[in-house]
């Protein structure tokens, strides 16, 4: 009986499928589009119960406007002899290798760092993420937002430096503690994504100079991108309405996105255009079905789904059903 007793009151054991480790990432950027660019990067790393184990953090010269310089407080100068990003892959990559890549709003600082690990023809050491707005959403907790100030206030978490990368990497360090602690206590299976490199993609105009590596620190930045900015062209078959669960997609269908994707989220677009499917940048009445791997989520895509009854699947049966797209229907004139 006293063993019994011993066994009940001790800790739920932690669970076997968690992590080994996590590499606690921000990083600061030039602006929130697919050219901008890395400014400074933090990262801690943590071991599979969440404690710190290391920190690092670096400047990176972005090779053009730091942007919103009020915001992060890097300016020309400051950045002027800082490393360029292929000259930190090497110190970024031991930190991120064998870990799970955690970040707030995980999708864009993910998005950065392979951007710029492609630029620098490299492949980022790191399979999966997680984003710590998803978890407080899982753990239920009572935030009045999903703002990192207000996941610190709700832990007690105190943030020195906003918007500087090594002090919201700490701060999100520290909450991300007791999160991942009250997610192992109720057997929370955590909501981890993959992270796929963006090995599809290739650089864009000349005007790059081909390689970033060769550019000098002093040459401004250029309009040209490994990828250009590019507007799709209109989708050339008739909208066959909304998608049935259960039945196949069909070319026309109108398809929007919301949330976080394991795949790029420009790349997951790229392959249904390929199969035919119009990619809607809104949810409206003519909407086919809406993507995303967080349906509870109260974003406005979400919501006008639910107000106007339009389907919602997850990215991986999206991506199973985009495998056998059926073809559009002949127009009654043909």
């Amino acid at each position: 009986m006293l063993e019994d007793r011993m066994a009940a009151a001790s800790p739920s054991p932690w669970p076997t499928a968690y992590p080994e480790g996590y590499a606690v990432v921000d990083v600061e950027t030039t602006g929130l589009s697919r050219d901008d660019r890395i400014v400074s990067a933090a990262v801690y790393q943590l071991d599979a119960r969440g404690e710190v184990q290391d920190h690092w953090y670096t400047l990176v010269n972005p090779q053009r406007d730091p942007g919103p310089v009020w915001i992060h407080g890097l300016t020309r100068e400051v950045l002027a002899d800082a490393p360029l990003f292929p000259e930190i892959v090497g110190e970024l990559s031991a930190r991120l290798a064998d870990r799970v890549l955690v970040a707030h709003n995980a999708v864009f600082d993910w998005s950065m760092i392979a951007r710029e690990y492609a630029r620098a023809r490299a492949t980022p050491p790191v399979r999966q993420r997680l984003c710590t707005i998803v978890l407080s959403k899982e753990l239920g907790l009572p935030l009045p937002n999903h703002k990192l100030e207000s996941l610190a206030a709700h832990y007690g978490v105190a943030q020195e430096r906003a918007h500087h990368a090594l002090d919201d990497a700490r701060v999100l360090a520290e909450t991300f503690r007791p999160s991942l602690r009250s997610a192992a206590a109720t057997g929370l299976r955590l909501p981890l994504l993959a992270c796929q490199p963006l090995t599809e993609w290739a650089e864009g105009s000349a005007a790059t100079g081909g390689s970033y590596a060769g550019i000098g620190r002093q040459r401004s930045y250029s309009s040209g991108s490994w990828r250009p900015s590019r507007k799709r062209p209109a989708c050339p078959y008739p909208n066959p309405g909304r998608y049935e669960p259960g039945e196949q997609l069909m070319q026309g269908m109108r398809v929007a996105f919301s949330g976080d994707t394991s795949v790029d989220r420009e790349l997951l677009e790229d392959r249904a255009v390929a199969a035919g499917l119009h990619v809607a940048t809104s949810v409206s009445r003519l909407t086919s079905v809406l993507v995303t791997n967080d349906p509870g989520s109260p974003t406005s895509k979400v919501v006008k789904a639910r107000a106007y009854g339009t389907p919602v699947i997850d990215e991986a049966a999206f991506m199973q059903l985009l495998q056998h797209v059926v073809p559009a229907k002949p127009s009654a004139s043909g």
